[in-house]
């Protein structure tokens, strides 16, 4: 097996008709995460939903850098046979799409952002990180033992059944899916800004009427990288805006792809 092969991220198709569009989780999640607008666009698109690296199913690596995962998406491309794509991608997913429209602007139809900026975040998961690694595995006997650890420390119900879809059960252990540690150490990489460079296509942010993750504070680092851009806002949503308001969320990014996605 060529090393090509051996690091093709774990990924998913729906649909089989029409331009293809790319869905990309965010940290911490998988290619079910973004499966409901998959679902709703699977009759007109062909939908490829993939794991990132050192998340789901997809290989782990000591890596986690844009330009590294961009070309998993690359790689992934070229395995299809696509031409181009459109790309939907959620906060670090959203980060990926734009260095992989960046870096190939050639192969990308149109670009959709769900709140996130183009910039480095401080480190707002840290806590996260520090009570997934804290919980005692070897202690854990069921699912809901796991989440009464994270409990103590993560008071979202949400939140903690997000997380706790990495746990999974092998050789009568429990284990995280995730590969913690190099999320970790790289958490700094996972945080940094996407690379400069120029996208003329078509792209839409979506923000969370709540959220700020994208900001007016950030206006200058999108529009030195995209010329052609829409800003929407769902009010009354915060970062989780696609599973706070998966109609209205939907809707916007179908509208946009009918817009854009067809040659």
């Amino acid at each position: 097996m060529s090393d090509a092969q051996q690091n093709l991220v774990n990924y998913e198709i729906m649909g089989s008709k029409g331009p293809t569009v790319l869905l990309i989780h965010g940290l911490f999640g998988d290619l079910d995460n973004l499966k409901r607008l998959g679902r709703e666009l699977e009759s007109d698109y062909r939908v490829v939903a993939m794991d990132c690296r050192n998340h789901g199913d997809s290989f782990h690596s000591e890596t986690m850098t844009y330009a590294a995962m961009a070309d998993d998406v690359k790689r992934l491309v070229d395995e299809l046979g696509l031409q181009k794509i459109s790309l939907v991608g959620h906060s670090m997913g959203g980060k990926l799409a734009m260095e992989f429209a960046l870096t190939y602007p050639d192969l990308v139809q149109s670009l959709i952002v769900a709140d996130v900026a183009p910039v480095a975040y401080d480190a707002r998961h840290r806590h996260i990180l520090d009570v997934l690694e804290a919980i005692e595995l070897e202690q854990v006997s069921n699912r809901k033992e796991a989440d009464a650890q994270l409990a103590e420390h993560i008071d979202d119900r949400g939140v903690r059944q997000f997380l706790l879809k990495n746990l999974q059960r092998e050789n009568e252990q429990y284990q995280w899916r995730l590969n913690l540690p190099v999320i970790d150490r790289c958490y700094s990489e996972i945080s940094a800004g996407v690379r400069d460079g120029e996208f003329a296509g078509p792209v839409l942010f979506i923000k969370g009427g709540d959220s700020n993750y994208l900001t007016e504070a950030h206006r200058d680092a999108v529009t030195a990288r995209f010329s052609d851009v829409d800003i929407k806002i769902i009010e009354g949503t915060g970062h989780w805006l696609h599973a706070e308001k998966p109609r209205i969320f939907n809707r916007l990014v179908r509208a946009f792809l009918e817009q854009h996605s067809r040659t």
